[in-house]
């Protein structure tokens, strides 16, 4: 059975974030692409900037916020088995 990558762009505005969450499925490989922002990897805090790596092992919560200006990044895994489009949770900061 054939595997594929899956790349998803994503983009959040001034102090909004990605809530916590866990990825039981795959390991999944976060690129910065623009602006800065913060991934909590469990009880670790790493800073995304364009062209750094950043590796979130299956099964750990993560949160992911944008600094001050707009913040783009790629989370880049192996394809999952079946439909997988689910909303996330997005928000401002101070809401």
């Amino acid at each position: 059975r054939h595997h594929g990558v899956n790349a998803t762009l994503v983009r959040l505005g001034p102090g909004e974030s990605m809530a916590s969450h866990v990825n039981d499925e795959v390991d999944v490989l976060l690129v910065g692409v623009a602006g800065s922002g913060v991934v909590h990897v469990d009880d670790d805090e790493r800073t995304i900037k364009p062209g750094s790596l950043t590796l979130v092992r299956r099964g750990s919560r993560r949160s992911i916020t944008a600094g001050t200006e707009p913040f783009g990044y790629l989370s880049i895994h192996s394809e999952r088995s079946g439909p997988t489009i689910r909303g996330r949770t997005v928000k401002k900061e101070g809401t």
